[in-house]
């Protein structure tokens, strides 16, 4: 038995759910999210509360059973509170600005690194050496994330470069005379 599948999804005030076949819609005071689930579970929204059951007793149903509890768990986060990652640039001359809805990036290389936020992400640096990533999915915060990160990710003898808040960068010693 799945524990996480087992475990109903509340919805908060203000976010109602429907079900259409195997697609459930959420939508809150952020937006509107919807996801899909396979045919080896069953969707069922009552009272506020969304519950999730497979479809027989197969492995890939017990599998499909608590991902897609956590699919519809972060779908319903998302229109509420929404995702955000933060990373934070370290390096002598490493910045970022932001103009417009374009994030530059100075980042030691020979020009500057332009990037574009896709639609439904919010990208901005309220330091030179921080920058927020915020949205309503999570999967699309998470890769924006990585893609700036991609840039100049951080080395491990001095630290330089673009890392999660937070991350632990392991550090090598340099060559010894």
């Amino acid at each position: 038995m799945s524990r996480i599948g087992k475990k109903p999804v509340d919805l908060p005030s203000g976010v109602s759910a429907s079900v259409s076949g195997q697609t459930i819609e959420v939508k809150g005071p952020k937006g509107t999210r919807s996801f899909t689930a396979t045919d080896d579970v069953t969707l069922n929204v009552e009272d506020n509360v969304v519950t999730i059951q497979p479809r027989g007793k197969s492995k890939r149903a017990r599998q499909q059973w608590g991902m897609s509890r956590t699919q519809v768990q972060n779908c319903v986060t998302g229109v509420t509170d929404g995702f955000k990652k933060e990373l934070e640039i370290q390096g002598v001359g490493y910045r970022a600005s932001m103009q417009g809805n374009t994030l530059k990036l100075n980042l030691g290389l020979s020009h500057d690194v332009d990037f574009t936020a896709p639609e439904g992400i919010t990208v901005t640096a309220p330091k030179q050496t921080e920058i927020v990533v915020e949205g309503i999915d999570q999967q699309q915060v998470g890769e924006v994330a990585a893609k700036i990160r991609e840039w100049r990710k951080p080395e491990p003898y001095k630290g330089k470069g673009i890392r999660y808040k937070g991350e632990f960068i392991f550090r090598k010693e340099g060559k010894k005379k």
